[in-house]
């Protein structure tokens, strides 16, 4: 994937500078390998009612996508299932990567095979690739829309927003 656009997010009455001063936009690969490094991350769905809904997951960044799973009938993927739009981020306050996107059920047996070996070398685990059933266990994979992100020790210079 190229890399995609990136500008300064509009954030009226916070202080941040023009892209072009106090440090810059941040590289598509600072935000990459944060969402890598992620342990955890946020999963925020939208509610039948309009209502968001968050929870942390264990996932992986992999083919420019965030992926995770969850048991099919747990309120998150009757969220997904219902309204694909989704918000992702990663577990550093100081250092936060928002990924705003579309969710895609993985049912394919090579890709949930990618995602099992990739979660498990992430988090030294041994799930067979069978423990994602797509009948009982949805994986999904967020493609981002767009990615926002900043550094808190850099507030005015650092706030980057991607588009794709």
């Amino acid at each position: 994937m190229a890399d995609p656009i990136a500008d300064r997010p509009h954030m009226p009455g916070y202080g941040t500078l023009p892209a072009d001063e106090g440090g810059g936009l941040l590289p598509w690969s600072w935000a990459v390998e944060k969402l890598t490094a992620s342990h955890d991350y946020w999963v925020t769905t939208v509610d039948a009612d309009g209502a968001p809904a968050s929870s942390p997951v264990w996932g992986v960044w992999l083919d420019d996508r965030v992926w995770f799973s969850c048991g099919r009938r747990s309120r998150k993927a009757r969220n997904l299932e219902r309204d694909g739009r989704v918000t992702v981020t990663n577990d550093s306050a100081p250092e936060p990567v928002l990924v705003e996107g579309r969710v895609d059920r993985i049912t394919d047996r090579a890709a949930i095979e990618r995602f099992a070996a990739a979660s498990n070398a992430k988090y030294e685990q041994v799930y067979d690739p069978d423990f994602y059933d797509p009948e009982v266990n949805g994986t999904y994979a967020v493609t981002p829309v767009r990615v926002i992100a900043l550094k808190d020790a850099e507030f005015e210079g650092s706030p980057t927003r991607w588009r794709f």
